[in-house]
């Protein structure tokens, strides 16, 4: 009998822990290194406690809607006007989740056989890990091949070191016992975008602060438009343009300086001026932890920005080293850290694997209403001829039920054959209902395809086959039917 190919994977997020599946799936003797419980920043700091903390914000959008709808107290007061937001009960229910998400996928990671490493790992060449396990004990792991899955951190600027009083990021804000009177959110992308809407829900007065013309700016501009109308009609304000150039902070709340962004100004704008709050967010992207783990004595390559350079099946530049997940600073998705991992392993087993497909990635972000997209866009550079349809949802009879019409369904088509090559969903529950637009795109659909499956009446997903519909007979490229 051969003797098991020994891995040794870095890291217990989801590049980490899907990787130790496959691997020992596939017959491997798998031992995996993480320095605090497995799922990693996503489980533990990120996707699940954010999108937890999220489900209780939306509970305060649905109270509001309860009176319009009929379900009222005995006395006939609104609901919505008694209810209080507990952010203790909030987020102590948010890391128990955390928590007992972490020990399950432990539990399974187990049960296949893997054995789990506590402690900081280092590679030691390229065919080893050093794992320091603290009280100065440590252990030397060869392996024949190795998996680099330590994901990222926070980006914190020279001003902006978290406190976990009044100055947080992701990763500390979960200590909070009250809620934030006049919270501070800088940074407009995914992540700030979802706490401003989480914060401006339970009912804090928020200030988001944005380097561009619009929030989300890495998204379609129609989908940003219907969001940051969403967060103006719950109270949010939102600063256009401006980047934070400094913070001061008191015994009661902060102060952070901006002045105008590389995007510019409006001429009346002034240079810098100070916003006032209780407490302030930082959300200004992440950065891959690649520092003090042996890659480059290694021979790892790392791009200019810290990332791990791997090709289309994860390799490094080391022939016995693959990277997965945030560390390789492609799309910081849990599902393409899982991806990664999981091509990694059947790469280096000699399973058949193909690279991934980057204009087929799907992402959602969990505002209200979600914004989903996945594949190609008109935006996009050197691009295919194609056509758009976009269906606003103010007529689909499932969404005025559900009071929830603010957002749309948009479909982009190749010219000519019909492929479906992208598209975006803004609605509640957009993460759910992209998916057929994801399938479609992985596998080369038509939107004649699309159009002539079924779908359920009443539901949200009837305003999918029916912009796939009106794309079948849409001649000219852009259109937004009434």
């Amino acid at each position: 009998m051969s003797t098991p190919v020994r891995i040794v994977i870095l890291g217990g997020g989801p590049g980490g822990y899907e990787a130790a599946l496959v691997a020992a799936e596939l017959g491997a003797d798998v031992t995996l290194v993480s320095r605090e419980g497995l799922g990693g920043n996503s489980v533990l700091w990120d996707c699940v406690p954010s999108k937890a903390m999220i489900v209780s914000a939306e509970a305060m959008g649905w109270m509001q809607s309860a009176h319009r709808l009929g379900v009222r107290h005995p006395s006939g007061a609104d609901i919505a006007a008694k209810a209080t937001v507990d952010m203790a009960a909030v987020l102590d229910r948010v890391q128990t989740l955390a928590r007992n998400q972490s020990n399950d996928i432990a539990t399974k990671v187990g049960k296949a056989g893997v054995r789990i490493v506590e402690g900081s790992g280092r590679l030691a060449g390229p065919d080893a890990v050093e794992v320091e396990r603290g009280a100065g004990r440590s252990d030397r792991l060869p392996a024949d091949v190795v998996l680099v899955a330590t994901g990222s951190r926070p980006r914190v600027l020279g001003f902006s070191e978290p406190d976990s009083q009044r100055v947080f990021t992701s990763r500390e804000l979960f200590s909070l016992r009250e809620l934030p009177e006049r919270l501070i959110v800088v940074g407009s992308g995914a992540t700030g975008a979802e706490y401003a809407h989480a914060f401006a829900r339970f009912g804090s007065s928020v200030h988001l602060i944005s380097s561009r013309d619009q929030v989300l700016p890495g998204e379609d501009p129609d989908a940003a438009a219907v969001i940051e109308d969403s967060f103006e009609r719950w109270g949010a304000t939102i600063h256009r343009r401006r980047r934070a150039v400094d913070l001061q902070r008191s015994g009661d709340g902060v102060r952070v300086k901006v002045g105008r962004s590389a995007a510019g100004g409006m001429a009346n704008d002034p240079e810098e001026e100070w916003v006032e709050g209780s407490h302030v967010l930082f959300c200004i992207g992440q950065v891959p932890v690649t520092e003090g783990i042996g890659l480059e004595e290694a021979g790892v390559s790392l791009d200019d920005n810290g990332a791990v350079e791997v090709d289309g099946v994860s390799r490094t530049s080391a022939r016995t080293v693959y990277a997965a997940g945030d560390v390789t600073g492609r799309m910081m998705l849990a599902s393409v850290a899982a991806m990664q991992g999981r091509n990694a392993m059947w790469h280096a087993l000699g399973s058949a694997v193909a690279p991934i497909r980057w204009d087929a990635v799907a992402a959602c972000i969990f505002t209200d209403p979600e914004v989903a997209s996945v594949g190609l866009s008109p935006r996009g550079e050197g691009q295919v001829p194609m056509r758009t349809v976009c269906l606003p949802l103010r007529g689909n009879p499932r969404a005025k039920m559900a009071q929830s019409t603010d957002g749309f369904v948009k479909l982009h088509a190749m010219e000519g054959s019909g492929t479906v090559l992208g598209g975006t969903v803004v609605s509640r529950g957009a993460s759910d209902l992209v998916m057929p637009i994801s399938v479609a795109v992985h596998n080369r659909l038509t939107v004649s395809q699309i159009a002539h499956s079924f779908s359920i009446y009443p539901s949200m997903s009837g305003s999918l086959q029916e912009t796939a519909r009106l794309l079948m007979g849409e001649p000219t490229g852009d259109s937004a039917p009434a």
